[in-house]
């Protein structure tokens, strides 16, 4: 932004790759051409009316006042154009910042709206790489840094430069032996400004990182204010911020004393440079018959000659750190978005007599899903028997394919290239001349040997293989950091394994569409976050068809039925602030709810009942039970009573499965478990 008195600030970095910058946001501006069109047309009659009309004063004092004329008729027709010249002035200048500012408006809500939509496709790894405020600030201060710009530093550039070229050639034809005078002045002043300017900008960005430096500071302890108190470190608090507000204070001191010479030196040169053309001017008149109107528009056009430059370092500024914020904004709008091949859908059926059936869009619901699993997938349905040790052989095609153990089964090649079988457990439809085949979502997940890690060579998980059958409540459990919530995050894809296979009802997980997959899967995570808007709002987000009534009932099986009731407008309550007027427990039952009204057939729980005491953890376990009922659970707790009624509790170490087995199997082994149980109540 321009500094004090309107000089040039130069605290912002310029753009790597100016035109690149330059061509994409013209994008979002020449989408309506026939605007652009008329905010140039407008552009070059306002610089022309503004030029014309003071030309126009040389006929004005020639004809009617140096020469004595009596012709007020004439003088007063002559008067009249100029106010009509100037009126056309105004008005297309008016014109040309109406129509930019529309434009500019349009052009940057277009940009703020594909810069949102692209976040929603980056994946949660890009958001680990970047704090949310880094990203925050490219809908703020990038984004408006860039609608300033085009709503006026453009408009104002392209006039500046428009009306210095016109008023150089205007004096040039006017008498160019004044305008030599005149180029000194000019060339010494932009030279003048080049040297300001240049120190100014250092010394502007060194005021930027110390205002940066700032603002850290105040956040920081704000948000710490009650560690600050707790530890009586108040003096320490103020000593820290004074220095770094003094440093601000230098930095600020010393930008603004060469931002503010600015002004003032070139007034004065280009007050010089009106004295010295006056004087060669008079000489000329003299000697040469230079004629006294001539002169006087020259003198006007002298002092109006360093407008445009000084508007023009102005501007530069402000748009050199609108193309830098534009850059920062492409450089998210162009990061590789979240790949997904998937091609096996989620769509709702019905299941009468063990036979599955796909249900046309708008039929009512049944409460039973299927995977929709294209034929032209690698995947290929057969038959095959289930063998007492729980593995699967595959039948001949001509086999009879009634019978006990008889059943289908995926078959595709794992990672490892080799062709493996993957057993069916719900109803499968495979019938001829259908582009499709489907299976019944029953919610089986399987971990075979998964290999991942967040940073490349820092491996998080090793090795891991785990299997939940449907309704199963698989318990996950181990110190901090050792992976436990990662393979959550692995199941429904927010980051891809390196190595292993996932599959969810024997399909890999990886291809099955992104959205298909999550909508299958609930969750309640320990960090709640509630939207602002009423709790029925917060609950409905689990499911938006679902009806007040079924957001209700879900309220109710997460025992936040009876604090709900207590709210001032119940559930019409409105919560702002990620819920701060509630509890971090009544936030958590709400989460709770919100997963419910889903009614998915997999559930994880991570850390669910973290945060609630455990009078209110003893309330909620009947309905956690009944929300659990019939449906595959992936625990992560710290809690014993989350645990000992696990179908498998799996103990991870380091990325690694140490132990696995139901309680009392891991009280018998006495190895991790058994010293956790036995050492302490709550799993750290």
């Amino acid at each position: 932004m321009p500094g004090p008195n309107r000089a040039p600030r130069g605290g912002y970095q310029k753009p790597k790759n100016l035109k690149k910058t330059v061509s994409r946001l013209l994008g979002y501006l020449t989408r309506s051409k026939l605007p652009l069109l008329a905010v140039l047309v407008f552009l070059l009659l306002s610089v022309a009316t503004n030029i014309g009309g003071s030309y126009m004063m040389r006929g004005i004092i020639n004809d009617f006042v140096w020469s004595g004329c009596t012709d007020f008729a004439g003088l007063g027709r002559a008067i009249l154009l100029l106010i009509a010249v100037e009126l056309l002035s105004a008005a297309a200048t008016y014109g040309q910042s109406a129509i930019m500012v529309q434009l500019a408006q349009r052009g940057v809500n277009r940009l703020r709206r594909d810069l949102f939509d692209k976040l929603q496709d980056l994946p949660l790894s890009y958001f680990d790489r970047h704090p949310h405020g880094e990203l925050m600030s490219r809908f703020t201060n990038d984004a408006d840094n860039v609608q300033l710009a085009l709503e006026q530093s453009v408009v104002s550039m392209l006039s500046s430069c428009f009306t210095f070229v016109g008023l150089v050639v205007m004096m040039l034809i006017i008498n160019w032996k004044l305008f030599v005078v005149t180029a000194l002045v000019l060339a010494l002043t932009m030279t003048l400004f080049k040297q300001l300017g240049g120190r100014s900008r250092r010394f502007y960005q060194q005021q930027q990182a110390a205002l940066g430096k700032v603002n850290g500071s105040i956040q920081e302890t704000i948000e710490g204010l009650k560690v600050v108190k707790a530890f009586t470190h108040e003096e320490q608090a103020k000593a820290d911020f004074q220095k770094l507000n003094q440093a601000y204070r230098d930095a600020a001191q010393k930008a603004n004393f060469y931002s503010t010479m600015i002004m003032p030196v070139s007034g004065n040169l280009m007050n010089i440079s009106y004295a010295l053309t006056a004087a060669v001017g008079g000489l000329l008149s003299v000697l040469q018959g230079f004629d006294l109107g001539g002169l006087v528009v020259y003198l006007n056009y002298s002092k109006q000659v360093g407008q445009p430059m000084n508007q023009i370092s102005q501007q530069m500024t402000t748009l050199l750190s609108a193309m830098a914020g534009a850059e920062r904004i492409f450089q998210v709008m162009d990061t590789q978005p979240e790949t997904d091949q998937g091609q096996v859908t989620l769509v709702r059926a019905k299941k009468e007599n063990g036979v599955l059936t796909p249900l046309a869009p708008g039929q009512a619901r049944t409460g039973t899903w299927a995977w929709k699993v294209p034929k032209s997938q690698p995947m290929r349905l057969v038959r095959v028997l289930h063998l007492p040790d729980k593995t699967a052989v595959e039948l001949p095609e001509d086999a009879d394919p009634s019978g006990e153990n008889k059943g289908w089964a995926w078959k595709y090649p794992g990672p490892d290239g080799i062709m493996g079988l993957h057993p069916i457990r719900g109803a499968v439809r495979c019938v001829e001349g259908e582009d499709a085949a489907y299976v019944e979502l029953k919610g089986a997940v399987r971990f075979n040997h998964v290999d991942f890690s967040y940073v490349p060579g820092k491996r998080v998980l090793h090795d891991v293989s785990v299997y939940a059958n449907p309704g199963q409540k698989i318990a996950f459990v181990g110190s901090t950091g050792a992976g436990k919530t990662t393979i959550t995050n692995l199941i429904n894809r927010f980051y891809e394994i390196e190595g292993g296979l996932i599959t969810y009802d024997g399909i890999d997980v990886r291809s099955i569409r992104k959205d298909d997959l999550r909508r299958s899967l609930g969750a309640v995570l320990q960090d709640t976050h509630l939207f602002t808007g009423t709790i029925m709002d917060n609950i409905r987000y689990g499911r938006l068809d679902a009806t007040d009534e079924e957001c209700i009932a879900a309220a109710k099986s997460a025992n936040a039925h009876s604090f709900i009731r207590r709210l001032p407008q119940g559930y019409d309550t409105v919560i702002t602030g990620d819920g701060a007027s509630l509890s971090q427990g009544q936030r958590q039952l709400l989460s709770i709810a919100r997963a419910a009204v889903a009614d998915p057939p997999v559930m994880i729980l991570d850390e669910a009942t973290s945060s609630i005491d455990t009078r209110t953890e003893a309330l909620i376990q009947k309905g956690m039970d009944a929300l659990m009922e019939g449906r595959t659970v992936l625990v992560i707790a710290h809690r014993l009573s989350t645990v000992r009624n696990a179908n498998c509790i799996v103990v991870i170490e380091h990325g690694e499965i140490e132990e696995k087995g139901d309680h009392e199997q891991l009280l018998e082994q006495q190895g991790r478990y058994y010293r956790l149980y036995t050492g302490q109540f709550q799993l750290n």
